[in-house]
């Protein structure tokens, strides 16, 4: 029972809390929410429309447009790529008329008509300025290897039994801190304005069978949480050592660093928003 307990809390994730606001929109009375969901990123192109499959975007928006009976857009907190799964996710959206429907009674219309690999659990008024992407202030990752085949986590984890020395990359873990600059973990030709991050918290832990790697930063770049976690088990394999981890990222150069892991091992797990948004 134990070892049951904690493996679903590999998949855990904290709740926001939120409160009200109005705004005016060309003369309309509109309303921002916070939606707050999770899924599983194996049959998606990614949160993100696509023009070469389907997204949890525009599944979203087509299951909020069917319920609330109006066109209705989100913004997600951040973009998650094809195959990465999230615990825990947050978006926005207007809506002229929010009081159509009970919001109690719209969350459980929404699950019954959304994919199995999709559920809502929360959707909340929040302030006019509120912005799920633009501000958060911090976001967390969880990246999970299952050393040992395991056929119920074929697309939750990254199945990978070569042995790890998980002291080595925790040390080398510890060392992200210490870099801002991480255009080495970043995906080639992106366009992104800086790849400056500030990493807050990065190490493995060995939780249910499995090694969990969790970082947290200010910010992400594409691919930049799999190429840090390719890197690691570089490091863990023996290839490299720990402190190597500086030099990579001292190159600023993507070639540098070690192959991405593959994307089941992913997901997003927390968003932190400052307090003052969320005042009344």
């Amino acid at each position: 029972m134990a070892k049951n307990i904690a493996f679903l809390r590999l998949f855990s994730f904290r709740p926001l809390v939120l409160c009200n606001f109005t705004k005016n929109n060309e003369n309309r009375t509109m309303v921002r929410h916070f939606i707050e969901l999770s899924y599983n990123g194996k049959d998606f192109v990614g949160w993100q429309f696509q023009k070469n499959g389907i997204s949890i975007q525009e599944v979203l928006n087509k299951s909020l447009s069917t319920i609330f009976q109006e066109d209705i857009e989100t913004v997600g907190c951040g973009r998650t790529d094809a195959g990465v799964h999230a615990s825990y996710f947050v978006a926005h959206f207007d809506m002229e008329n929010p009081h159509s429907l009970e919001i109690g009674k719209a969350i459980y219309k929404l699950n019954r008509i959304l994919p199995r690999s999709i559920a809502v659990s929360t959707i909340t008024v929040v302030q006019a300025g509120a912005h799920a992407r633009f501000d958060a202030c911090e976001r967390t990752y969880r990246y999970i290897i299952s050393p040992k085949k395991n056929p119920f986590l074929t697309d939750m984890a990254y199945q990978f039994s070569l042995p790890l020395d998980m002291d080595k990359m925790n040390i080398a873990a510890g060392l992200l801190l210490s870099i801002s600059d991480f255009t080495s973990f970043a995906k080639l030709h992106s366009d992104n304005k800086t790849n400056i991050c500030r990493v807050i918290k990065a190490e493995w832990t060995q939780e249910a069978d499995t090694l969990v790697f969790t970082i947290s930063a200010d910010r992400f770049l594409r691919n930049m949480v799999r190429a840090i976690v390719g890197t690691l088990i570089d490091i863990g394999l023996g290839k490299l050592e720990p402190e190597s981890i500086i030099e990579i990222a001292e190159a600023e150069n993507r070639n540098f660093a070690g192959s991405s892991a593959p994307a089941e091992g992913l997901f997003l797990s927390n968003i932190v928003y400052p307090s003052p948004i969320f005042k009344p």
